[in-house]
């Protein structure tokens, strides 16, 4: 039996031998161009999620748009590229070693399916931390491919890659919700991401404020939240955001606003935002000091709630002292104050919002 398990460790250090030389492929690619070339570009480009149709009535601002997570770089570094080349199509790749090479490099397309297998057995095996990120980081990259999303899709890639949510190390954890991030950008992996919708708004609970983990929560439920078909799910979060707000630092605020500017364009949850509470801090953040990104998502967050129609018929009694609508919407609310002094903001935007909401 010992002799046996031996063997078998040979066979799956040959094995990791062959499957590393993949990590070089896409790892280092820069996504968010590849992802912009398959947006905005000719060739292949990503699959989008429709907008939802939002009511011509109520004046209802747009939602913030899907948006990718951030490229990595090989820490091994970058070689000479061959013109032409899958590697030099990406860019910033190092150049591969062993049998897989000349077939890898030459490549003109993304990934073939055997290679997305081989990164997913990967994850699959007792791997060492370092391993498991840079195939998380080359999978990510891949996902820049609108091709290669649905491979992974079918691949039940999905479901693998998001196993990694609860690995201990928060590295890994980070670099897992980049790679989901990316393949959201499809809608069909939508439909199979949003079972993970709990674990991840879990994840920002109990994370350090102002975490690279908490940041990259929240680009997923960024555009998991572009469309009115998963917002349903992040219906009882609304105080975790607004909280959030108040006590993080500007790139956290940017990315939590957005998602509140798409919850706040589906007319099935305004009472749910209407009755959430919220600190009586936010309403501080309506200031020149804060910055115009932010200021802009949150003028407009408030204008989307106050111009469904209904609004005005709608109970106002049954609502807290404490919740969104008697802070920043109803009559004589902390918000109403605060709201003349933007009208001499130097944004145009900002003071064009003002002015709505003024009116």
């Amino acid at each position: 039996m010992k002799h046996a398990g031996s063997m078998g460790d040979d066979g799956v250090a040959a094995r990791l031998c062959s499957i590393k030389t993949l990590l070089g492929l896409v790892a280092g690619a820069g996504a968010s161009y590849g992802i912009y070339k398959l947006m905005w570009g000719s060739g292949d480009k990503a699959v989008m999620a429709p907008q939802q149709e939002r009511s011509r009535e109520s004046g209802v601002r747009g939602a913030e748009v899907p948006e990718q997570g951030p490229s990595e770089r090989d820490p091994a570094g970058s070689a000479m590229l061959q013109p032409g080349s899958l590697l030099a199509k990406v860019s910033g790749l190092a150049l591969l070693n062993g049998s897989d090479r000349g077939e890898l490099s030459t490549s003109s397309g993304p990934l073939e399916p055997h290679h997305i297998k081989k990164l997913l057995s990967l994850l699959q095996m007792d791997a060492c931390a370092s391993d498991r990120t840079q195939v998380l980081v080359t999978l990510g990259n891949a996902a820049a491919f609108s091709v290669n999303q649905d491979l992974i899709r079918e691949l039940d890639g999905l479901h693998i890659i998001a196993g990694l949510l609860s690995d201990p190390s928060p590295e890994i954890r980070v670099q897992t919700l980049n790679v989901l991030n990316n393949l959201s950008m499809n809608v069909r992996n939508q439909e199979h991401l949003k079972v993970y919708v709990s674990h991840v708004l879990d994840l920002i609970e109990m994370s350090p404020v102002n975490s690279e983990l908490q940041l990259a929560c929240l680009r997923l439920l960024t555009n998991l939240s572009v469309t009115n078909c998963h917002q349903h799910l992040m219906r009882n979060s609304v105080t975790l955001f607004l909280s959030l707000l108040v006590v993080s630092n500007e790139s956290l605020q940017t990315q939590v606003s957005k998602v509140l500017v798409n919850l706040s364009a589906n007319p099935d949850l305004i009472e749910d935002i209407m009755q959430a509470q919220a600190p009586a801090s936010l309403v501080l953040l309506f200031d020149s000091s804060t910055h115009p990104g932010v200021l802009l998502r949150l003028l407009t967050f408030v204008r989307n709630l106050k111009g469904w129609r209904f609004l005005d018929q709608a109970v106002a009694s049954h609502r807290g002292k404490d919740s969104v609508y008697h802070i920043l919407l109803a009559e004589g609310s902390p918000l109403q104050a605060r709201l003349p002094p933007l009208l001499t903001h130097p944004d145009a935007e900002i003071k064009a919002q003002v002015a709505c909401l003024l009116t």
